[in-house]
């Protein structure tokens, strides 16, 4: 067992209150929370945690992780441009070893960060579970598919291949956006959801060109279009959603689906700024993403938790539009619910345990007046002094503890990224 002692403890299982006390953890799980008891069992590791915070990790609950070989690549040009032009050119190039190398680049910013788990949508699914499984993370995998009905049993080969193929990794139906596919994969996809009772996830209403060029093909917005289709019997969600309106939210929370909001690539593609406030205010469930690091160019929920806070204020012009405490819920517990990760989304016993240890004597983070809004507003991921995933520390104190170096990823990534760009 690992002691840990001497800590603040935000638990999250109802709001953010934070308690003082310590926690344990006996192999992957959460073995105990609460005060010092007055007799102590034998740990293989005491570590004194000086006063700082024990939370949930933060679940990144939409990505492309090996689009780590993009960044800074592609710029200064709207999603359309971007992704036709700039993008899926270079993405033919790539081969199954380009993504695992570019997977372990993505990971160790995910580790570093205190992020734990991500929600992948991308290719050669294969070199994602490899480099997720070698470096501790959780992975779930998101179909990418598009195309046409053809294509959908490729998806339900994945997911049958991938579904329970280790402990971390998932499997979670998926395909690429409305515009990138036809009407029959769209119902091929709803009919396998109900078959197999699964939750169905995609790109949606990311920009408002997309939005309205689906209502000219089918009629009604994407959100509306794929309820008549029955894609949401049993969940799921849609990514971005920076264009969904009263009527497109009111589809999502009537059937229990996942807004999941990535602020930063939205500003930076000037695709605008996501409905966040009214989402929460109307019962829809919010989650957060970074989306990949071509498009934001970070994999920090940090700048997430803080765009998602801050651009409301600014859409609204209402300093207490949203509170901060919602974007860091968003952030840790409901990105893990969305992802549907319910054994890891708050520190609790019995729970998984994926948490993270952050520097409250940092000067950034002094004085702490309200912890939850200190991390929101100015905390960064060089808060981060611990990560745990399922019970096995991956980084600590600077420190990556997962067998591999980021020389070595480095050095591995940048030929490929010559090659590939050049």
């Amino acid at each position: 067992m690992i002691r840990f002692y001497n800590a603040k403890i935000m638990t999250m299982a109802e709001g953010c209150a934070v308690q003082d006390g310590e926690l344990w953890t006996d192999g992957e799980i959460i073995r105990y929370i609460g005060d010092t008891p007055a007799e102590l069992p034998v740990f293989a590791r005491e570590i004194d945690v000086r006063g700082n915070l024990l939370m949930p990790s933060f679940k990144n609950a939409h990505t492309h992780s090996a689009m780590t070989f993009l960044r800074s690549f592609a710029e200064d040009v709207p999603l359309q441009t971007w992704l036709f032009e700039k993008v899926f050119p270079y993405e033919d190039r790539l081969t199954a070893e380009d993504v695992y190398a570019f997977d372990r680049l993505a990971n160790l910013e995910y580790i570093a960060s205190g992020t734990t788990a991500f929600f992948d949508m991308y290719f050669y699914p294969d070199s994602t579970v490899q480099a997720a499984i070698e470096c501790g993370l959780r992975g779930i995998l998101c179909g990418s598919i598009n195309g046409t009905e053809k294509d959908v049993e490729r998806l339900n080969d994945q997911f049958q291949k991938f579904r329970n193929i280790h402990p971390r990794i998932g499997y979670r139906l998926g395909f690429h956006a409305e515009y990138t596919s036809d009407e029959s994969l769209h119902r091929g996809v709803a009919a396998l959801a109900r078959a197999e009772r699964q939750p169905v996830y995609m790109h949606i209403s990311e920009t408002e060109r997309e939005h309205h060029e689906c209502v000219e093909r089918h009629g009604a917005s994407p959100a509306q279009y794929f309820e008549s289709l029955g894609m949401w019997e049993y969940g799921g969600g849609g990514f971005h959603g920076v264009w969904l309106d009263e009527a497109d939210r009111a589809v999502f929370q009537r059937n229990g689906l996942w807004m999941i909001s990535c602020p930063a690539s939205n500003a930076k593609l000037a695709s605008g700024i996501a409905p966040l406030k009214e989402a929460l205010s109307e019962g829809v469930n919010l989650a957060l993403g970074t989306d990949g690091a071509a498009s934001n160019n970070a994999l920090d929920m940090f700048r997430e938790m803080y765009l998602g806070t801050v651009l409301q204020k600014l859409r609204h012009m209402d300093a207490a539009a949203i509170p901060a405490a919602s974007m860091l819920r968003a952030a840790t517990v409901g990105s893990a619910r969305a992802m549907g990760l319910h054994d890891c989304d708050i520190l609790a016993e019995g729970k998984q345990a994926d948490l993270i240890e952050i520097d409250l004597q940092a000067p950034n983070m002094q004085p702490a007046h309200h912890i939850p809004e200190s991390l929101v507003l100015n905390g960064g991921r060089g808060n981060v002094l611990l990560t745990m995933c399922a019970g096995k520390i991956l980084y600590e104190n600077g420190e990556y503890c997962i067998g591999i170096t980021p020389e070595a990823v480095i050095a591995d990534t940048k030929s490929r990224i010559d090659r590939l760009t050049r």
